[in-house]
């Protein structure tokens, strides 16, 4: 893209909005500044997350205070292993008054859908998933179906409780635009929450209110693709995947998928943080949640959280080694 010939884009304006959504979630999750700042950088860039931690730390709430934030429609679906693919998408019924079948919508055509312990239900169901987190619409009966925009699928998991469980294939992974922690809250943001627990056992007793509709969240994505990438920043990424791929460790390295949905990323953190350029600190700043899920490695880990450790560290010392353009 040419910078004198590109869309202007209203960074300015957009970072204000982001920056009254940012405060308006924090309000709840206290503490975790930048876990808010990446998920609103997948937000912008119109991606789906994967927040992988341990129970009771915040991820359902997180959700839920995204979605109240930006008045859109929330809906949470609970991932069990009798789960069927018709319980997600929704199943054509037969109308005795219309003598047709009539597709009743299933909890998946929301603007934010909670994919609740995600990795707990069949490979089928997780796969009913696939074609709607790829392009935005369900096919049923050969009819094709759009879900509203915007459209995120917000999934989690736990890390370290495997019984039961049906680890996401490659393909789905691959789906996740970046895969988070939130980690446990500083004593501090902990003793904040624990004073305030007997307002967050109910959701709708939270206060909180949209700092955005869903038409100004909409025009912020349409933002992130004009957001100007320099070529030497693009030839920085390019380097960054390529060592992926060269990389003894690796199974194998970043996709053309993920190659993109770094660029797109770098875009998005540099729209959040109100600029309409990317800037090399961008890419270094969204690298491991964009790519750690992204990658495996050859040799046997004890568990995922132990893998996910050294593969940042592959990333940390193949950033260290790349120069960042000047």
């Amino acid at each position: 893209m040419n910078p004198a010939t590109a869309k202007p884009v209203p960074a300015p304006r957009v970072k204000e909005i982001l920056q009254r959504i940012k405060d308006n979630i924090g309000r709840v999750i206290l503490g975790k500044d930048e876990v808010i700042d990446q998920v609103l950088v997948t937000l912008v860039a119109g991606g789906h997350l994967l927040l992988e931690d341990l129970p009771g730390l915040g991820k359902t709430t997180l959700a839920y205070c995204l979605a109240r934030s930006v008045d859109c429609q929330f809906s949470r679906i609970q991932f069990t292993s009798d789960l069927l693919p018709s319980d997600v998408l929704g199943v054509s019924i037969y109308d005795e008054n219309l003598k047709e079948f009539v597709f009743k919508k299933g909890p998946l055509f929301a603007n934010i859908v909670l994919a609740d312990e995600i990795n707990r239900t069949t490979p089928k169901t997780q796969s009913s998933l696939l074609e709607v987190m790829d392009r935005g619409k369900v096919t049923i009966d050969g009819q094709a179906y759009p879900v509203g925009q915007p459209f995120m699928v917000f999934a989690t998991q736990n890390p370290v409780d495997y019984e039961g469980t049906f680890p996401l294939p490659e393909s789905q992974m691959d789906r996740f635009f970046m895969r988070l922690q939130m980690g446990y809250p500083s004593p501090a943001a902990e003793l904040s929450i624990l004073q305030s627990a007997a307002t967050r056992r109910n959701y709708d007793l939270l206060e909180l209110e949209p700092m955005a509709t869903r038409a100004e969240v909409v025009e912020i994505q349409h933002c992130a693709p004009q957001v100007y990438v320099e070529d030497t920043v693009l030839e920085y990424i390019l380097k960054i995947v390529g060592a992926t791929r060269t990389e003894v460790e690796f199974q194998a390295g970043i996709s053309t998928r993920g190659s993109l949905a770094l660029k797109l990323a770098a875009q998005a953190a540099a729209l959040c943080d109100g600029r309409a350029f990317v800037i090399p600190a961008d890419v270094q700043q969204i690298v491991k949640p964009v790519c750690v899920h992204r990658l495996a490695l050859k040799r046997t880990t004890v568990d995922s959280l132990e893998e996910r450790r050294l593969i940042e560290g592959l990333l940390g010392q193949i950033l260290d080694k790349i120069s960042a353009p000047v």
